[in-house]
């Protein structure tokens, strides 16, 4: 049965928008960045509520 949070199909190959917390960079990626080339800050996928 399925759910409002349920994922339909593969999403390994969707690449998703990552910001970075501290200086706002904003990236695109398969898998998470990791840190900010340009501060070394935390990047949090976009798609996440920050709450």
């Amino acid at each position: 049965m399925p759910h409002d949070q349920d994922v339909e199909g593969d999403t390994a190959e969707i690449a998703s928008e990552f910001e970075c917390l501290q200086c706002g960079k904003i990236v695109t990626a398969d898998t998470h960045p990791g840190e900010c080339s340009d501060c070394d800050g935390e990047f949090q996928n976009r798609a996440k509520s920050l709450e």
